[in-house]
């Protein structure tokens, strides 16, 4: 190997080329290699797959892969050249600890499909020597060429569905004919270009594009890969609208040794803390209606099929797997019944000669994993017409399902449980609420946000002197108040506790926000002097105890706000961040002479 890459550096280019063509493939076993770039998951950094990348052509003079397959179409190679590549990435593949659970992302060239079957063979037999269940492959289809185009690609997609293979669309929205292919036929994934997640950040036309791309994925039970994710920000971003896997420099650059995978990322890990640490109200609910059907996979036989159908009389459909445990659809009883009910049917679909297996009665039904929000799962059931039931997924493997009544059972729990959660005083939303608002105006960087934390400043001498009834007027009056003055559907208001409040405002500048405050203190502080003796008022103070029980004069009651501001693109999941944050401005409005503080975040205090 030493020798030929010497010699390698030492020949011109051309020449080598010029050489390489007639014995491409020859030369490729010297030089070329398989580096594996971790596929992971977004929710908890775990490896879920690896993509297989070509390296090492540049050896003999080709500086891409894609030019040495190009050369090796124009010497009529490309097939043994590609045989060659595809089936030491099993052999890699299958020296990996954690190949029984993992997939094997391939790229198949446009140009191979008439020669499809031959090259499909010749991999069902390097998995079977290896032990590899063929779900375990994922073939990705280039967009460098319109793939539908071809004559044999129906069939051949046909025939790797049979056996059990996995499809993705590669590079999704910079080629070729993508939406008819996702249109068109049962995709499992579809991979987002690099083009898209590119400072995705600060880009809101791409955060829309990105969103509607997964919604659409999700209802025809299509994954989502987003690929090329270089920075902490794009990942945030991706995993936040909808993301089920990331790939890119930011997780883990690609590598030919195979004792640099890991089979987690605990960077990814740490940034999901904030959203993953617990479970969300949305999970909680969801989990209590799951349905955990008995499943059927989709290399089971027929008969098992009707046996489970007799055995639940009940049940119109059952989910079906591969042999990694990830949903494929649903098999329904309706179209099996052409074959139960007519002569001879069932030793129809038995007969090999026939060849009607499961995968061939698979219906589509929306996949979607089972942290996402009670709504969003309504929504996708509500553009899947006639649709049986959405399959839940935890780390990407089937969880049960649930229903369309389920969901509406969750939905009004959860609507419950927010009441609950709302102040008895004020009627406003309390914490719960309150940092799910954070959470989600953080996600969203299409505008500027401003999250505003009110705190009444000499609340307790009032309090202790006047008693709760009035101390609870104060606090209703600063409610009404808040209510005047914030009145979009846009805007939130919150009860944190006692005389703490929050208003979230979506949309306004620095400016338009700043005079509604101020209007807002100065109100509020005209109005509690109502509440004050014509002693009290006069004096302007008012004695009474600090918190550790010192007897000591106090000015009259005021509200202070301290104002956090997210800018626009700014897209953040650390909820705890901005708690602090918080904190920090609070006390730095009631040091202040109006009243008001403004607080950039990420900006030094």
């Amino acid at each position: 190997m030493k020798t030929g890459i010497s010699l390698a550096a030492a020949v011109e280019p051309g020449v080598l080329r010029r050489y390489a063509s007639d014995q491409i493939v020859t030369l490729a076993k010297l030089v070329v290699e398989n580096a594996f770039q971790p596929i992971v998951e977004a929710g908890t950094g775990t490896v879920f797959g690896y993509e297989s990348l070509m390296r090492g052509q540049d050896r003999i003079g080709y500086d891409t892969p894609a030019d040495i397959l190009d050369e090796a179409h124009r010497a009529g190679q490309l097939l043994q050249l590609e045989q060659m590549v595809a089936s030491r990435g099993l052999a890699k593949f299958a020296t990996l600890s954690n190949f029984s659970t993992s997939t094997l992302f391939l790229n198949l060239d446009v140009r191979l499909i008439p020669d499809g079957e031959r090259l499909v063979e010749s991999l069902l037999q390097h998995l079977r020597t290896a032990s590899i269940p063929p779900s375990s492959i994922c073939f990705e289809f280039s967009e460098r060429f319109d793939n539908t185009s071809v004559p044999e690609f129906a069939a051949l997609v046909s025939k790797l569905r049979k056996a059990g293979f996995k499809l993705a669309i590669d590079d999704f929205g910079v080629g070729h004919g993508e939406m008819k292919l996702l249109c068109d036929y049962a995709v499992d994934y579809l991979k987002i270009d690099r083009h898209f997640v590119a400072a995705i950040d600060r880009s809101a036309r791409k955060r829309h594009l990105l969103k509607s791309i997964v919604n659409i994925a999700h209802v025809l039970g299509t994954r989502v890969i987003a690929e090329g994710i270089e920075t902490e920000a794009e990942f945030i971003a991706c995993r936040e609208y909808g993301v089920d896997l990331v790939q890119g420099w930011f997780i883990s650059r690609p590598t030919t040794h195979i004792s640099e995978l890991a089979p987690s990322f605990p960077h990814l890990q740490e940034l999901g803390k904030s959203k993953r640490g617990s479970q969300s109200l949305d999970e909680i609910l969801i989990r209590k209606q799951i349905e955990l059907l008995p499943t059927v996979y989709e290399n089971d036989s027929i008969d098992s099929v009707f046996e489970l159908f007799r055995r639940n009389p009940r049940q119109a459909f059952f989910p079906v797997l591969n042999a990694n445990d990830e949903p494929r659809g649903i098999i329904h009883e309706q179209h099996l019944k052409e074959y139960i009910y007519q002569p001879f049917g069932r030793d129809l679909l038995k007969n090999k000669m026939y060849e009607r297996s499961i995968s061939h009665f698979v219906e589509m039904a929306p996949i979607v994993g089972l942290d996402s929000d009670a709504e969003q799962l309504m929504a996708i059931f509500a553009n899947m017409e006639g649709s049986n039931c959405l399959i839940l997924t935890d780390n990407m493997r089937y969880a049960g399902v649930v229903s369309a009544a389920s969901l509406i059972k969750v939905i009004n729990e959860k609507q419950l449980k927010t009441a609950e959660d709302q102040n008895p005083l004020t009627g406003l939303p309390g914490n719960h609420a309150i940092r799910d608002f954070m959470r989600q105006s953080g996600r969203d960087g299409d505008e500027v946000r401003h999250f505003c934390y009110c705190d009444f400043d000499n609340f307790k001498p009032f309090n202790d002197a006047y008693g709760f009834h009035l101390g609870d007027h104060a606090i209703s009056l600063f409610a009404a108040l808040m209510r005047r003055y914030f009145f979009a559907e846009r805007h939130f208001l919150g009860h944190v506790g006692g005389d703490d409040f929050f208003i979230g405002v979506v949309g306004w500048t620095k400016e338009e926000l700043t005079e509604i405050l101020d209007r807002l203190i100065s109100d509020f502080h005209e109005d509690v002097l109502d509440l004050y003796s014509d002693e009290h008022r006069a004096a302007g103070r008012i004695l009474g105890h600090d918190r550790t029980g010192v007897e000591a004069l106090f000015p009259l009651m005021r509200c202070s706000i301290g104002v956090l501001e997210l800018p626009k693109d700014l897209v953040i999941d650390d909820i705890n961040r901005v708690s602090a944050e918080i904190a920090v401005i609070k006390s730095a409005a009631k040091e202040s002479e109006e009243g008001l503080a403004f607080h950039f975040l990420g900006e030094a205090n």
